[in-house]
């Protein structure tokens, strides 16, 4: 991945990697990340075996330094190499080697480790470090953020093709069946760093756990509402009972990929509710 400028990062409940390159489908070869491990980040002339050797060291309590250092030690094109390293302590490191392209570098603060090569100056590391330190909330917004202020300072000077962000969570990928919460790519784009953006945001309309406290309470009156909505949209309604409201919607959920969302029968998740009445 020659020409690439990524960020591997935790805040202690996620991990992830938020990487661009102008390089097609930068998402398929550098990142890698597992809930409670760490983050890894390979690219320049991009080894990809160090994404699984690093998380197995990291799973063992290797640090991310020696991580580091025990991937390098025997590769013969370790100098052509660059890589960062998170682990399950937020302890981070960075390495780019003598023969990467200039500009090539990396910096590293807590929780987070930034590099790239062929940029356009060491600014654009020095953005992601800043931005990414500087920024709250969930893990996910603060490396799209810090990926879009590297993009600013001027990114991969080549210019721009693909991008990606890959962020785990135990037990949140799809179904709860692995730790995958947000895995998505820009493989081929004239703005790819803006369109990941568009990415993460539909995520959050099918995907997002709503927080509890913001879920509606599902009483007369909603499952009314909730009738009328499906009727207005063509759907059929066995009756006016919950149960038979709630078959209609999750019918209906299921056929627009919302099914994530729904599986109570006493609360209603808003999402659901908005995309539901758009139109009416």
């Amino acid at each position: 991945m020659i020409a690439t400028f990524s960020i591997c990062a935790t805040d202690g409940r996620d991990w992830g990697v938020a990487v661009a390159s102008k390089f097609l489908a930068v998402g398929s070869a550098v990142p890698a990340a597992r809930a409670g491990v760490g983050a890894v980040a390979t690219q320049a002339f991009a080894n990809t075996s160090y994404r699984e050797s690093g998380l197995k060291l990291l799973e063992t309590g290797t640090s991310a330094q020696d991580v580091v250092a025990r991937l390098t030690a025997d590769d013969p094109e370790r100098e052509h190499r660059q890589l960062g390293v998170v682990d399950a302590e937020g302890r981070a490191a960075t390495f780019t080697g003598s023969k990467c392209f200039d500009w090539a570098g990396g910096q590293t603060g807590p929780g987070c480790a930034c590099q790239g090569n062929i940029l356009a100056g060491p600014q654009v590391v020095g953005a992601l470090l800043e931005t990414f330190q500087g920024s709250s909330g969930p893990l996910t917004d603060r490396l799209l953020l810090a990926l879009a202020a590297g993009d600013e300072a001027g990114g991969d000077r080549r210019g721009r093709q693909s991008a990606a962000i890959l962020v785990v969570r135990s037990g949140s990928g799809y179904g709860g069946f692995d730790d995958r919460m947000i895995d998505l790519r820009v493989d081929d784009h004239l703005r790819p760093v803006p369109e990941l953006g568009r990415l993460v945001r539909l995520w959050r309309v099918y995907f997002e756990v709503t927080e509890p406290e913001a879920m509606l309470p599902v009483d007369a009156a909603m499952v009314s509402r909730l009738r009328v909505a499906l009727e207005r949209r063509g759907r059929q309604v066995a009756g006016t009972d919950v149960e038979s409201v709630f078959l209609s919607l999750e019918a209906w959920a299921g056929m627009e990929n919302l099914e994530e969302r729904c599986g109570s029968r006493e609360l209603i998740d808003p999402v659901v509710l908005e995309m539901l009445e758009a139109g009416d």
